[in-house]
């Protein structure tokens, strides 16, 4: 069905760019008001800007972390891939530490180690290969998931989708909003929801200014009037993303998910997941295995730099929820298709 799509139309962002001596991430803090890069020159301000959410989604951290690699090259003497390897491990054990959470970080950062270990004298070239590959890799499997997705949505549906999976979040196209996409290209989807997403907003921030650029007209909904909107019958599918697939298909995804996920099932939603096979890992059996990250709580006190909050309170702050797989009707990865997942689907998907 991707013959069906205008990729040039519904593609047009890229928040990640290589020049050839410095990362350019697109600083989603400014976002929407002010576009501005942020230029990294070495593996530790790649780091830095992706503990700060300068760049988020789990596909967009991984493939900054490959380029982060590839910039930590340049402080190495080494004839061959072995010999640079340990001396590259400090600078991809930063770069891992920047957000534990997303299993893509340390996916790509495997995969860096991978060629790294068997690379000749041009381990260097090897290492920017790669890096490229898996940028490369992660565009085309979100167009192909767009597809698969959106062939799922009964045409004129009503979508919410939370936080922001889109092309801010990986190499282009996006997840979870490469399905809407897809299917609003297709005709399949009549109404996008797009909630909030406190504390940082990335719904009202990124993902509305992320679907207007497309000629996409969102509809901003307050995460607290999620289940009010489902009850209404506008929603037929919550569409969302994930930062970790486990081996019974329990999904960490950004704070919020979890309630969206009760109240579709409880108003007769649907609830997919979209994300690459690298957000899978097989070797987490469930939710409860996963570090959920806590960020600082006074990120809980302030709306764009005003205080909101009575001072001298305390707040927490996690980042991830854990939405079970029982509530969850479909897993769509590049690789197809999953379909009220449980350990056995998954097996059968990915092995393991």
């Amino acid at each position: 069905m991707s013959q069906d799509i205008d990729f040039d139309r519904y593609d047009r962002i890229r928040p990640i760019r290589w020049t050839g001596d410095a990362l350019e991430l697109l600083d989603q803090r400014k976002l929407p008001f002010e576009v501005d890069y942020v230029r990294c020159a070495d593996s530790d301000e790649v780091a830095a800007a992706i503990h700060a959410l300068t760049v988020r989604g789990a596909p967009a951290i991984g493939i900054s972390a490959a380029w982060g690699v590839v910039l930590a090259t340049r402080d190495v003497q080494a004839d061959s891939g072995a010999q640079a390897l340990p001396l590259l491990e400090p600078a991809m054990q930063r770069l891992n530490a920047a957000r534990p959470t997303a299993v893509n970080l340390a996916w790509a950062l495997a995969r860096m180690r991978r060629v790294l270990a068997s690379a000749g004298a041009d381990w260097r070239e090897v290492l920017a290969r790669e890096a490229q590959a898996i940028s490369d890799e992660d565009l085309a499997a979100n167009r192909h998931m767009g597809a698969l997705g959106a062939a799922l949505i009964a045409p004129g549906s009503g979508v919410m989708t939370h936080c922001n999976t889109g092309s801010l979040a990986t190499a282009g196209f996006g997840t979870a909003l490469g399905v809407i996409r897809a299917g609003v290209a297709q005709g399949r989807i009549g109404k996008v929801y797009a909630g909030e997403t406190r504390p940082w907003l990335q719904g009202a921030r990124l993902t509305s200014w992320e679907l207007q650029q497309d000629g996409i007209a969102p509809t901003l909904v307050a995460d607290a009037a999620a289940a009010h909107l489902m009850k209404t019958g506008a929603v037929q599918w919550v569409v969302v993303g994930a930062d970790r697939i486990c081996a019974n298909g329990d999904t960490a995804n950004k704070i919020g998910t979890y309630q969206l996920a009760i109240s579709a099932r409880h108003h007769g939603a649907k609830f997919m997941v979209v994300a690459p096979s690298s957000t899978v890992d097989m070797d987490t059996p469930s939710g409860e295995a996963i570090e959920i990250e806590e960020r600082d709580p006074g990120e809980m006190f302030a709306i764009g730099g005003v205080r909101t909050a009575a001072h001298d309170i305390v707040a927490w702050n996690p980042v991830f929820d854990v939405t079970p797989h029982e509530l969850i009707d479909a897993i769509v990865t590049e690789k197809g298709v999953i379909e009220r997942p449980d350990a056995a689907a998954m097996r059968a998907a990915f092995g393991g």
